[in-house]
């Protein structure tokens, strides 16, 4: 196992055990096969594990592992506080204390402030107090580091990346989103400030893996030289010094052995330029197969009604190149249950965007195609409850009105 250091100087797997997807057996985790997993992947020197307190089970599974094993002071464990849930100080303190029970711990190594997507969620946790209170927690020891994992748009991104004097950041990044959520132009902006960064959906929930076209596979088949598309779409994230930890959702021996296989050998600069060129072939492959022919260039923002066109588009394609499910999955993450409407139903024409594309999209007819897909009637419907329930339930504290759907 190769390490990177974090803020402080401290070593961290280059791979890091991602715990939402534990082994299962029904709807309830495997516990007895979880240990296994977590045993196994402690042998091989994955030292950070990440979990968080909506991950169902998951808390108190690693938790009862690592205090059965005694092997608490050897891994470096990561959670998130649901800012979403949160409405007082009060609340914090007892989500925190949760965690804490549910992880059988004193402290936390590395706490996130979970699925930010706009600065002002971050600015309504600081009015509550939070800088204060991670102050606290740090000058106690009860947590070690302060970060926080994102989806949204690299405008965004940078704007919570310098509102606070950060420890680490968690981004979902890979090479489909390379300029999109934080994208590239996130990553080197952290690393520029000395912020380590920590990979999430590194595979696109397995897509990279298990939803590839047929030419991609193909490609793999002839190019790789052995190597499988997960090690390909790994070893793409670790060749970037920026890179400090990518997170594996891994739910079997198998899985974990090959991946710290890879890990073992994944310098920065490890890619010759042939998988560089294989890598871009792929990424040309997959994109061939989706709806529109948006690079993510960003040159149509902004838009003069906030539509978030490139984050449309994205989404867009997945239900083409996944699944209709996590194409409108990834929508309600990144765009739709965003505080200020980005959302396709914005747009009013006005055909701006269309001058500055240098693909010549046609992109208030592709919009709206977008928006029949990824919202429809009941979709719409749902997002009126979820956007109230989010953000609409403190709007008479504040003088506000509900947020619209």
């Amino acid at each position: 196992m190769l390490y990177r250091r974090d803020r402080q100087g401290q070593p961290i797997s280059i791979l890091g055990f991602g715990c939402m997807r534990f082994s299962r057996k029904g709807a309830a985790i495997d516990q007895e096969e979880a240990e296994r997993e977590i045993l196994r992947a402690v042998e091989l020197g994955v030292n950070y594990f990440d979990t968080a307190y909506i991950y169902s089970g998951s808390e108190a599974c690693l938790g009862e592992a690592l205090e059965k094993h005694g092997l608490r002071s050897r891994v470096r464990v990561a959670t998130k506080l649901p800012q979403y849930l949160i409405r007082s100080r009060e609340g914090i303190d007892k989500c925190f204390d949760e965690q804490l029970a549910r992880l059988r711990t004193d402290h936390i190594d590395y706490y996130l402030i979970h699925m930010l997507t706009d600065i002002e969620a971050w600015r309504n946790l600081c009015a509550l107090g939070v800088r204060e209170w991670i102050a606290e927690k740090k000058a106690s020891g009860a947590i070690g580091q302060i970060g926080f994992s994102f989806h949204g748009n690299t405008a965004m991104f940078l704007q919570i990346l310098n509102d606070y004097d950060w420890d680490f950041c968690q981004i979902q990044y890979n090479y489909m989103d390379e300029v999109s959520q934080a994208g590239r132009e996130g990553l080197q902006a952290a690393a520029a400030k000395g912020i380590p960064v920590i990979i999430m959906e590194p595979l696109r929930g397995g897509k990279l893996v298990s939803h590839l076209p047929q030419e991609a596979k193909t490609l793999i088949a002839e190019k790789a030289g052995g190597r499988s598309a997960a090690e390909l779409a790994f070893r793409w994230l670790w060749d970037q010094p920026e890179v400090t930890c990518v997170l594996s959702g891994m739910n079997s021996i198998e899985m974990l052995e090959e991946n710290c296989r890879a890990a073992s050998v994944a310098e920065p600069g490890c890619m010759p330029p042939e998988e560089h060129v294989l890598v871009e072939d792929l990424r040309q492959a997959i994109q061939s197969k989706m709806l529109v022919g948006c690079t993510g260039c960003r040159y149509c923002m902004p838009c003069p009604r906030g539509v978030d066109i490139p984050g449309t588009f994205t989404c867009y394609n997945r239900t083409a190149a996944e699944s209709l499910r996590f194409g409108r999955y990834a929508f309600m993450q990144n765009v739709a249950l965003r505080r200020e409407r980005v959302d396709p139903g914005m747009c009013i024409g006005c055909g701006r965007c269309e001058s500055h594309c240098p693909q010549h999209i046609p992109i208030i007819q592709e919009l709206k195609k977008a928006d029949r897909v990824l919202r429809p009637f009941y979709v719409r419907a749902g997002l009126r409850i979820a956007r109230w329930w989010l953000f609409g339930r403190n709007a008479k504290r504040s003088g506000n009105t509900a947020p619209s759907g």
